[in-house]
């Protein structure tokens, strides 16, 4: 009976050492970082606290993480016509307000004498369309391929009661990169 009594002290002594084992290396770690993001270590005294990227973490600078080389621009296309039939297009402008001067001014250098921007398409590409027969005047769709924005112009044409649809211009403004 006494050799019982001892395993079941022995039992509360292991389980109490395991306790302040956990107690006294939990603390650590917690002090260990300081409150700084991972990657990073405590710097500074007297009041005075920082982090500091751990050397060999890849959080420092050049550590190989991916760096932009350059910008995309986005670019403008217009198509401006008259109402005397001419028109004029312009792709690859950086804004809306140039690719529409470009068109107009396109327009008027193949006859047209009031050229109006009647549609624009941006980062895409922008189609026009006119029937050879029927009602309706000029279509447009636009869309990310040169194909379906024909598509979808002369399927416009269709719907405004256009027979006989031709694609009469059809491009794209594709954006830019420009490498630092």
């Amino acid at each position: 009976m006494a050799c019982a009594l001892e395993r079941n002290q022995e039992r509360p002594v292991i389980r109490v050492l395991i306790v302040l084992v956990g107690l006294v290396l939990l603390p650590v770690t917690g002090i260990a970082e300081g409150r700084c993001p991972p990657g990073q270590y405590p710097i500074g005294g007297q009041g005075v606290q920082g982090c500091a990227p751990i050397p060999g973490s890849g959080s420092e600078a050049g550590s190989g993480s991916p760096r932009p080389t350059g910008v995309w621009h986005k670019t403008w296309g217009a198509i401006a016509i008259s109402t005397d039939g001419a028109a004029g297009a312009s792709t690859g402008k950086l804004s809306k307000a140039d690719a529409a001067k470009d068109s107009e001014a396109n327009c008027a250098k193949s006859g047209g004498r009031s050229c109006k921007v009647a549609f624009t398409f941006k980062n895409q590409c922008g189609a026009a369309t006119v029937p050879t027969s029927g009602d309706g005047g000029t279509s447009f769709g636009r869309a990310e391929t040169k194909e379906k924005a024909e598509e979808l112009a002369m399927d416009r044409c269709a719907s405004d009661g256009g027979i006989g649809c031709n694609v009469i211009y059809a491009a794209c403004a594709q954006p830019e990169f420009e490498s630092y």
